[in-house]
């Protein structure tokens, strides 16, 4: 984090609760009651990112839409992520006692293509006289990740005191101050985890697929098996080619 552009910013490659309390990602204790929960949470192993049972379908494949209206509906937001590909599940959240809605849902499409089209597409467009966000499942892709309820999160409103910074909405701004390393070895606190810095008007990527090696056998297979059809075509073409000129 040494002399960046002032016009930059960066993003978060894993969530620490320290860190994102912090509006350059700076910051080595935590300033408010919420961080020091998340803090508990991450160090004492109290939150398991894949321990929900209503999470279901491939993480690369889900988008995360926030700051819905309490109107919408799962028809209405089928009907606008429909735009950008074809769902595949959608699941809106709602309160467990009154069924009304949280103003956020999780979207699985079919492909990861058309999960980042929407990724892209989708963020600041308009539902039900509302501005919604789009983000990627970080719950399931952002190591260490700390849900908004146990005090964690990317979001927050000015007047709740409460701001978390380092995501695709509320980026890092340009460090402050050098992150002093000597004093937080001395101490032995860990040093915050650095992010990647990208111009305030670029699109920060969503976390692609890890290719494995059944992934390259799949495609090493698929050429071995258009190279064969691609001689079976060259011969037959050869062989009519012969056919027609004897003709």
């Amino acid at each position: 984090m040494s002399n960046p552009s002032i016009n930059s910013v960066f993003y978060a490659d894993s969530y620490n609760p320290i860190q994102a309390g912090s509006i350059d990602g700076t910051d080595v204790l935590p300033h408010d009651n919420a961080v020091y929960r998340a803090l508990l949470c991450s160090s004492a192993g109290l939150y398991d990112p894949f321990g929900d049972s209503k999470v279901i379908g491939d993480p690369y494949r889900t988008l995360f839409v926030g700051r819905l209206s309490r109107l919408t509906n799962e028809q209405t937001l089928h009907k606008a992520m429909s735009r950008y590909g074809r769902v595949k599940n959608l699941r809106l959240v709602r309160d467990i006692v009154t069924g009304a809605s949280r103003g956020y849902a999780f979207v699985e499409f079919e492909s990861d293509k058309e999960m980042r089209r929407a990724y892209e597409d989708a963020h600041h467009s308009i539902i039900d006289d509302s501005e919604i966000i789009a983000d990627y499942n970080r719950q399931q892709l952002m190591p260490g990740w700390i849900p908004r309820r146990l005090g964690g999160g990317l979001g927050g409103k000015k007047e709740s005191g409460q701001l978390r910074f380092g995501g695709r909405e509320r980026p890092f701004r340009a460090p402050l101050r050098p992150v002093p390393y000597d004093e937080l070895k001395r101490l032995g606190i860990s040093p915050p985890p650095e992010g990647h810095y990208m111009s305030r008007y670029q699109v920060p990527s969503p976390p692609r697929r890890p290719r494995s090696s059944v992934d390259k056998d799949d495609e090493s297979s698929q050429s071995r098996k258009h190279r064969k059809h691609s001689k079976h075509s060259h011969r037959r073409k050869r062989s009519s080619s012969r056919d027609s000129r004897s003709e």
